[in-house]
């Protein structure tokens, strides 16, 4: 199924446009040459600039320029952390504290190409985080990123003994089925469940950024349908 730019756009004016990127979706054309969101929107739009990015496999939202005067004026707060970035997450288990700062620095992994790990060498990385609701297995979580590294919540979360659901790099990888809580859930003989959630369950939620003018913007990301009936079924 072909993605269409104009479902995914939250948001635009003469100076930003903003995504809700599904996961799997690149923001950013790879090496490899495979498309991404910028594509779609260069499409539409002709010159767009990109600011920042989220990976792969993480949902939500992000922010594109238009021209080069809005592409210096948000990568430089980002650079100087004046954005506030808001994330959600479902982790595996209950952190013991029902919110705290994870501030431990993250490198590239020394061994394992492609990974990031905590490293007392490395750049300073600090999530800040709130348990928003427990349940038996899974945790739901806010996060407030106040530095951008590479899988930063990710890492962090492994850290402290809490992977990401589905994370197939510093988690069990495996997806959420509903027969993993439901008691009476049955299937039928010759049927296979099917998973509630078979990807990375990591969603970039709201972003504040000052525009042009010095006014704030506040753009928010809905979760997906895959989180949402995750969710709800955990909440029965």
């Amino acid at each position: 199924m072909a993605i269409r730019i104009e479902d995914l756009i939250i948001y635009e004016d003469e100076q930003f446009v903003a995504v809700n990127k599904p996961s799997g979706l690149l923001t950013i054309p790879d090496r490899e040459g495979v498309p991404g969101v910028r594509n779609l929107l260069q499409e539409r739009y002709g010159a767009i600039f990109t600011v920042h990015r989220l990976d792969r496999d993480t949902s939500g939202l992000v922010v594109f320029a238009r021209n080069e005067e809005a592409h210096r004026h948000l990568s430089m707060q980002f650079e100087s952390r004046a954005t506030n970035k808001t994330y959600y997450g479902l982790v595996l288990g209950t952190p013991y504290n029902a919110e705290g700062i994870i501030n431990e620095p993250i490198a590239e992994h020394p061994t394992k190409k492609g990974t990031m790990t905590v490293w007392r060498k490395g750049k300073e990385s600090i999530t800040e985080y709130v348990v928003e609701e427990r349940f038996r297995l899974f945790s739901w979580m806010r996060y407030r990123i106040l530095t951008g590294r590479t899988h930063q919540i990710r890492v962090h979360m492994k850290h402290i003994g809490h992977p990401i659901v589905c994370d197939p790099l510093y988690g069990d990888g495996k997806p959420v089925f509903l027969s993993q809580f439901r008691a009476r859930f049955k299937i039928g003989k010759f049927e296979e469940e099917r998973p509630l959630l078979n990807r990375l369950a990591l969603h970039a939620g709201a972003l504040t950024f000052q525009g042009l003018d010095g006014t704030d913007i506040t753009i928010e990301a809905p979760i997906s349908k895959d989180m949402k009936a995750t969710l709800q079924q955990l909440r029965k």
